[in-house]
């Protein structure tokens, strides 16, 4: 035994030999290093895309082949229809293609509003979400609606093809063959009869999703806040012509048969983030005060056909269809720390789920200042929230965010902005963060489990406390509701800044209604299948905003919103 050891000892002990064994090594512990993780990755993604859906051998095939490696099995597959003729570059095609990878990534989106309306007749349905218009042709090489798609051929109902299309901002959504499901923001294509659209839905037997090449259509009633999608670009709306057109719009030029491919391409080569219609004409800019697009019109007002395209509305003289471009409107990313140390420190706010990193984002591009923290968030930083790193006491920042509420931290700051947020959507919201990450969300086993009543029965009575210690405890306090910020963000955001003692520049607030959403916002939360708030975690609930509602009173404050009040 001996001997062999002695051996591999004056092996080694050659200076060559040894240092390329040593190489082999490292070689072969790397390539096991890889393929673990590749092992890791692969199983993960396989698991993550089959969590919320019912395996389908036959489909799980077509997508191994085609996506396997971030999909996994999945029962249906989501795909993007490519549009002809674009002549976006690359920024904006992969825009495109990230987009399409989030619809075949995206889950149910059935919500509690679909199931109550199970087994109504869709079409006898107009209750403010969406409206039946009409069975349309449809032709695969020339699609009627040309927006993102997907198809299931066990479980396809009307209102989950219209929750994925309102999702992501599309004006309608036609259901075809029983079974897939089409949106866009315009149609495309003639009407048909009534009954050529004669296919039941695939998940429901009661409505008819369409027929063979033909479309059962549904105009969408989306809220305000979603913007309809068109190509790269985004409907903004119709507006009434500005007083001065020159100055409001600085570029214009007249185009043969006018279509909204044309504008857009032509004011996004001139780098302008506005894309405006107005008959033969074409308008590119900005939002600025004399065109800040806050004054919206009825887009009856706007109907008036584009010479190059037939489904297309391109304004007139006196009204404006607008679109916004893919191009960035810099005037208000530019961001720094304050030029001199500020002498108070401004707290802002917040229960977690509040909204306190989106308020940040608009905070640090409507000012042009770094917001700080109480805690420290390395993906925070790595996203842009400079202010991060810095002490909280630096005076470098132009608040500090904080979830804090006792009387000691609380009497630290000079004055705060306060964020409340409705506390179903905030603990939802927090649950997401807490097993999701920032904007990932919580799985159905967590929701299913013990984490949930527990989260609730510990971070309910918390949300409550929070805004009433800073009510209590606050020197100076500034009150924003998350759902008003979102309704009204030009004057909420306005009155920030001001608090804040700063001076409000108007472009910069239009500037950032433009680029509001930022790196941390969620798709939307995701819909569950079932109301998670049992009748006791809402009986306790509606107490804590019926405390909080009073507070808010007693201290000269207008109330919580009315849609946080129990019904």
């Amino acid at each position: 035994m001996a001997k062999p050891l002695l051996k591999i000892q004056r092996y080694f002990r050659r200076k060559p030999v040894r240092f390329f064994s040593l190489i082999l090594l490292y070689l072969t512990a790397g390539s096991l290093v890889l393929l673990h993780s590749g092992y890791v990755g692969d199983s993960s993604a396989g698991a993550r895309g089959g969590r919320d859906s019912v395996v389908a051998s036959e489909m799980g095939r077509r997508t191994s082949l085609s996506d396997a490696r971030g999909l996994g099995i999945m029962s249906r597959v989501f795909k993007e229809t490519r549009r002809s003729g674009r002549r976006y570059g690359p920024p904006w095609m992969k825009k495109a293609r990230q987009e399409g990878q989030e619809m075949r990534r995206g889950g149910d989106y059935t919500n509690n509003w679909n199931r109550a309306l199970k087994g109504r007749n869709a079409k006898d349905i107009d209750d403010g979400r969406a409206k039946y218009i009409g069975c349309y042709i449809d032709d695969t090489q020339k699609r009627a609606l040309r927006g993102v798609s997907f198809f299931d051929y066990k479980k396809m109902t009307v209102f989950r093809c219209q929750d994925n299309c309102a999702e992501r901002g599309y004006m309608y959504a036609g259901l075809e063959f029983g079974a897939e499901c089409y949106c866009g923001h315009k149609i495309q294509a003639p009407n048909a009869s009534e009954s050529e659209c004669n296919m039941e839905c695939k998940g429901e037997k009661s409505n008819l999703c369409g027929g063979a090449n033909r479309l059962s259509i549904y105009r969408l009633e989306l809220s305000q806040e979603s913007a309809r999608r068109y190509g790269s670009a985004i409907f903004k709306g119709c507006f009434h012509r500005p007083d001065n057109v020159t100055l409001a719009l600085p570029f214009s030029a007249v185009i043969q048969n006018m279509s909204v491919d044309k504008c857009v391409d032509m004011c996004t080569e001139r780098e302008k983030s506005l894309a405006v219609l107005a008959g033969d004409r074409c308008y590119c800019g900005f939002p600025t005060p004399l065109f800040s697009l806050h004054e919206l019109e009825n887009e009856d007002m706007c109907l008036n056909r584009c010479h190059g395209e037939e489904f297309e509305s391109c304004g007139n003289d006196k009204y404006f269809v607008v679109y916004q471009t893919q191009v960035q409107d810099n005037r208000c990313m530019d961001r720094h720390f304050l030029p001199t140390r500020a002498k108070q420190l401004i707290a802002l706010a917040s229960f977690p789920g509040a909204g306190n990193t989106w308020a940040r984002h608009l905070i640090e591009l409507a000012t042009g200042f770094y917001t700080g923290s109480y805690y420290f968030d390395g993906s925070l930083y790595n996203k842009g929230f400079k202010g991060e790193r810095d002490h909280w006491r630096s005076g470098r920042t132009i608040c500090i965010k904080t979830h804090e509420s006792g009387r000691k931290e609380i009497e630290a700051f000079d004055s705060s902005i306060i964020m409340i947020r409705n506390p179903y959507k905030a603990l939802m919201a927090e649950f997401n963060r807490k097993y999701g990450g920032h904007i990932g969300f919580a799985s159905q086993a967590h929701w299913r489990g013990k984490e949930w009543p527990e989260f609730v029965r510990n971070y309910a009575p918390w949300w409550a406390s929070h805004t009433l210690d800073w009510l209590n405890y606050g020197k100076n306090v500034h009150v924003v509701h998350f759902e008003d910020l979102k309704r009204d963000l030009f004057s909420k955001l306005k009155g920030m800044v001001q608090f804040l003692g700063l001076k409000v520049s108007e472009d910069r607030l239009l500037c950032v209604e433009g680029q509001k959403d930022g790196n941390f916002k969620r798709s939307g939360l995701r819909k569950l299948e079932y109301d998670p708030y049992t009748p006791e975690m809402r009986a306790n609930i509606n107490e804590l905003i019926r405390t909080v509602n009073a507070a808010l009173k007693k201290r000269k404050m207008s109330g919580v919103p009315d849609e946080y009040m129990p019904r």
